[in-house]
């Protein structure tokens, strides 16, 4: 298997173990002690423990979350990814009390792994989109022309 591969494979290890089945337990094993988030969300501290700490109340804002892999490419020692990710808010998440409400979110992730763990990351997330489903934002007003009274 070559780095690229398994750059990739420990990215999907990352998703499914930690993401999906929400264990936090494994992050030394996958994410460097020194890790790097270039975009940290608000609230994320430095290091794994800041990860770790933010997926935390992640994972209590949205106890059912689930995410899935789109699309993968790598080169070298990084692995961009479009996932989607999806949860019940159920918990305050960036200040918001929970809404029950269901939400699908877009995120682009590049990761960069050195010596077999995650390094460093970059994420993009369509938080507009998800204030939007949480009804904190309106949605954008309708396209379709007004009706035309006669």
């Amino acid at each position: 298997m070559t780095n690229v591969e398994q750059n990739k494979a420990l990215d999907l290890r990352f998703v499914n173990e930690v993401l999906n089945e929400h264990n936090l337990d494994v992050l030394p094993d996958l994410v460097a002690e020194d890790f790097v988030e270039q975009n940290p969300p608000p609230g994320q501290g430095p290091r794994r423990e800041g990860l770790r700490q933010f997926l935390a109340q992640m994972f209590q804002a949205f106890p059912d979350l689930r995410w899935r892999v789109e699309e993968m490419v790598a080169e070298g020692d990084r692995v961009a990814a479009l996932s989607t990710w999806e949860g019940s808010h159920r918990g305050a998440f960036f200040g918001v009390p929970p809404t029950g409400r269901s939400v699908s979110v877009e995120a682009w992730t590049i990761d960069r792994f050195r010596d077999g763990k995650l390094a460093e990351s970059r994420i993009i997330m369509d938080v507009m989109g998800l204030m939007q489903q949480l009804g904190v934002v309106p949605s954008p007003a309708s396209t379709e022309p007004a009706a035309t009274v006669t």
